[in-house]
């Protein structure tokens, strides 16, 4: 924590002589009485530091996190295992105190970091180019949209409605200021039903994710038939992790995949800062947002990494710009890289599948207790809705009594399940154990009856 230490008395004093005033309210005298603001801000007196410091202790000890409950939430943040070796490198000085690699002849460890994160996740997503990576997998999403409508010169987006409601919402957002129509498709059993997909103008581009917000895992064949159908360009939204046992994204005929790199190196943090996987077709490289690294030779022939294709559009073509993204997350996206190279191809397969295995058990535990039941049919990887006969939100208060962090409530208000509100989207990870979840099951058959 950062220290304030203000003015003395005496030296504000000289300042004030210095200027010819006499006081501190001289400095606003020409400011009319009616602009002022009367009788003073309604803030409490100022407290000493060491009083300060307490207060934020105590706050601090408000918040119930880490060991203190077993975690069963998800929804695009997760409670993944972050290896030793993963801390121990990332936070080497030479990482953590390193800038933007503007300067490659004092910057080739950065830059060799970078090109190896990208190299992996264009393995991942299946595709020939990764950027350095972008802020989140919501800034992703709409680097991807930006990129289709640029390519197409069209302004609709068809956006399934199983994507993350974050990210829809961030998508809304920033189409406001750039013109984008986004239209949503709607789920028929936990899957987008692309045959209500809607008449008129041609998209351009189909935003799917798989798996999806209530972890389903969408046919990405019938998503490029769509596509194809309108001339769009297809973008799906991926889970790294599942990538360890699901065919690739590129496979399946992304032309755009994006991503949430948090799964590896990050642990939750109370929300950020994260990390946005972006990956596209070598045609589009022109468009990439961000910036890319590359690898060369030197005038020794020697292996040497530059930065490169940083187009900064912002600078050149302004408003005509299909981004104005112009940075990375440097020090997530090595965490990223060298968890990635820890696991290798088969820990990352073996982190899926007990992934994959602890989600089943917990599935068939959980929808065994009377009155529980799967929220939608369709197949699921590592995160399930459960349909509860309790509020959803009721039963994750009373599961943290129990010391569970439960999972994260859904319904009406993201938009992806029905508007019963009693959804509970449920996630397991390779750090639960068979005890905990039994223990989980107990817990919830306690809370619903």
């Amino acid at each position: 924590m950062g220290h304030f230490v203000p003015h003395t008395d005496a030296e504000i004093s000289a300042m004030l002589a210095d200027i010819g005033l006499s006081s501190t309210e001289d400095l606003f005298a020409a400011i009319p009485d009616a602009l002022r603001l009367a009788g003073g801000l309604d803030i409490p007196a100022g407290m000493s530091e060491p009083d300060v410091l307490a207060e934020m202790d105590r706050l601090a000890g408000l918040n119930r996190v880490g060991s203190d409950l077993v975690c069963f939430a998800g929804a695009g943040a997760y409670d993944h295992e972050v290896p030793s070796a993963t801390r121990q490198l990332t936070f080497r000085s030479e990482f953590v105190t390193a800038y933007t690699p503007y300067q490659p002849e004092v910057a080739q460890g950065v830059l060799q970091a970078l090109f190896e994160y990208q190299t992996l996740v264009a393995r991942l997503a299946g595709l020939p180019v990764a950027n350095a990576s972008l802020y989140d997998g919501a800034a992703a999403a709409v680097e991807a949209v930006n990129l289709a409508a640029a390519v197409t010169g069209r302004q609709r987006v068809w956006l399934s409605g199983g994507a993350h409601p974050h990210w829809r919402a961030t998508m809304a957002t920033l189409a406001a200021g750039s013109g984008r129509e986004l239209v949503d498709v709607p789920l028929a059993g936990g899957v987008t039903d692309w045959s209500a997909a809607p008449s008129g103008d041609a998209p351009a581009a189909v935003v799917v994710a798989s798996p999806n917000y209530l972890g389903c895992l969408e046919d990405l064949r019938a998503a490029r038939a769509a596509a194809d159908a309108q001339g769009a360009l297809l973008v799906v939204a991926f889970d790294p992790v599942a990538a360890g046992l699901l065919r690739s994204p590129g496979d399946d005929g992304a032309d755009v995949v994006v991503g949430e790199g948090q799964p590896f190196g990050t642990p939750l943090s109370f929300g950020g800062p994260y990390l946005g996987l972006f990956a596209c077709r070598m045609e589009h490289v022109r468009r990439l947002p961000g910036r890319l690294v590359g690898r060369t030779v030197d005038s020794e022939g020697r292996p040497a990494y530059v930065t490169t294709l940083r187009a900064r559009e912002q600078d050149i073509r302004r408003e005509k710009a299909s981004s104005n993204v112009c940075t990375n997350q440097t020090l997530i996206a090595v965490a990223c890289m060298i968890q990635l190279s820890w696991l290798g191809t088969g820990g990352l397969r073996e982190l899926a599948l007990r992934c994959a295995r602890g989600t089943r058990y917990a599935r068939e535990a959980l929808t065994a207790i009377p009155g529980v039941s799967l929220a939608v049919p369709a197949p699921t990887l590592r995160e399930f809705a459960l349909r509860l006969p309790v509020p959803a939100p009721t039963a994750v208060a009373r599961m943290a009594e129990e010391g569970f962090l439960a999972g994260v409530p859904v319904g009406a208000q993201d938009g992806v399940v029905t508007d019963s509100g009693d959804d509970l989207l449920v996630a397991v990870t390779e750090r639960r154990t068979r005890a905990e979840i039994d223990a989980f099951a107990e817990a919830l058959e306690k809370v619903v009856r």
